[in-house]
């Protein structure tokens, strides 16, 4: 174990010049079982209690696989993921009057405070104190339990959950000396809850991420392999294999198993085709989640899917606009762009794209999003747009940033060389926007 800690020091230095997704990953192997790839009928085996090394009547006292509780929470589960956090927070504090010395309900209420920064990408820090408060005290809870009952697995997983959420968020925050310790903790209560590993599905979430992403991140950042010796090989197959199973058999897991199976068939797997169905499923059984409604609106506007694509866009904006929880920037800057390049080509509205083009700038600029993507297409679109109306002014200012952010030798390049060699001739072609310039000004 003190190899795993060395090694996860190591890996926090390297992630310090890396990527808030790397630690995002890095972080989430540390929430999984450490154990070592299996086939996959032994995975998916289901063990009985008398294979397993604990007290029966202990496991029905655990509230993780209490059918009555599972049916008590299952209402404040879908509220949770729904964005009812209040009703959700209720249900959770109920849980707590009867179960005040239980790590669950102090877990479950700190999932509630995460979710609540998901849909800004994890860039809102007004929830950090009581997310971490949460979980602080379902460790403490956890501690006590485990205390009384070696064999108590249950409070193993809460106490691995706890800590690799609390790691996760210090590593996003850049408080490696918490990240680093707490992740010791997390990969410790890991290695002592192998035992009840089969005892739920909602125990095979982490050994699937961990099946996944290890040999992803491998593949991806060849800097880390020494580091990742000391770390189970992996199997992306059979990791994608359990993660489905828990997706469609596990409870409390269940709806975070779909969101990385969300993520992982649309960027990881390139598998959009498999990735739409999902996202429909999570959009209709979660409506009000800004996550998975703007994702299921990405993956029909990449799909063809215009019309549902127009639909959820135009919901994300309103309810937007009416302040619903959980709806801001980063959803606007998807639905505004998609609603604006329908508008372009589909319905030859140009003052309606050219408005809903720049309230996606807007948006970008809010959260600082504004290198790339939708905001560098939004840039691309308008000076397309003002050269069509022959608003030369305007077009000289919006190609002048797509040429200074577009890659070299890309379409957009291209795009904006042509035109101020045309308008400008070579002298001036070469001209770029200073990379400090105010481009709320040029969106104007």
């Amino acid at each position: 174990m003190g190899k795993l800690y060395f090694c996860f020091f190591l890996l926090t230095l390297r992630l310090r010049r890396s990527t808030a997704g790397l630690l995002a990953v890095v972080s989430l192997l540390l929430v999984a079982p450490v154990a070592r790839a299996q086939s996959a009928a032994d995975t998916l085996r289901v063990v009985q209690l008398a294979n397993v090394d604990v007290n029966p009547e202990a496991v029905q006292g655990w509230l993780l696989v209490n059918p009555d509780i599972r049916l008590e929470l299952e209402g404040a589960v879908d509220n949770l993921y729904n964005f009812k956090h209040d009703k959700a927070q209720r249900q959770f504090r109920s849980l707590r009057r009867r179960y005040p010395q239980h790590p669950m309900p102090y877990f479950l209420m700190g999932l509630a405070q995460w979710w609540q920064m998901v849909p800004s990408q994890l860039q809102t820090t007004s929830h950090d104190r009581p997310f971490l408060a949460y979980m602080d005290t379902a460790i403490t809870k956890a501690e006590a339990l485990y205390a009384q009952d070696a064999h108590n697995y249950e409070a193993c997983f809460f106490l691995s959950a706890a800590y690799g959420f609390d790691a996760r968020l210090n590593a996003l925050r850049r408080n490696w000396r918490r990240a680093t310790v707490s992740s010791k903790h997390a990969l410790d209560y890991l290695a002592k809850s192998q035992e009840a590993n089969h005892l739920s599905p909602e125990f095979l979430f982490g050994q699937g991420l961990l099946n996944y992403y290890a040999p992803w991140i491998a593949d991806n950042y060849p800097l880390l392999k020494p580091v990742l010796l000391f770390f189970p090989k992996g199997n992306r197959q059979l990791g994608l294999q359990q993660l489905r199973h828990v997706a469609a058999n596990g409870f409390y897991t269940a709806p975070e198993t779909q969101y990385f199976l969300l993520q992982i068939l649309q960027y990881e797997e390139h598998r959009p085709h498999e990735a739409l169905p999902l996202a429909r499923a999570l959009a209709a059984k979660y409506p009000d989640n800004p996550y998975f409604q703007r994702t299921y609106a990405q993956l029909c506007f990449s799909q063809g899917q215009i019309r549902e694509c127009e639909r959820v866009s135009q919901e994300i904006l309103d309810k937007l606009g009416r302040g619903q929880a959980g709806y801001e920037a980063v959803s606007g800057r998807y639905a505004s762009y998609f609603l604006a390049y329908l508008q372009q080509y589909r319905y030859k509205n140009p003052a309606q794209a050219r408005e809903l083009y720049q309230r996606c700038l807007v948006f970008a600029e809010t959260t600082g999003d504004t290198r790339g993507g939708y905001y560098l297409n939004a840039y691309w679109n308008l000076a397309k747009l003002a050269q069509q109306q022959q608003d030369w002014s305007a077009a000289t200012r919006y190609f002048a940033l797509v040429k200074a952010q577009a890659e070299p030798y890309s379409e957009m390049a291209s795009d904006a060389e042509a035109y101020f060699k045309e308008q400008h001739g070579p002298r001036k072609a070469g001209k770029r926007v200073a990379a400090g310039a105010s481009t709320l000004s040029l969106a104007r």
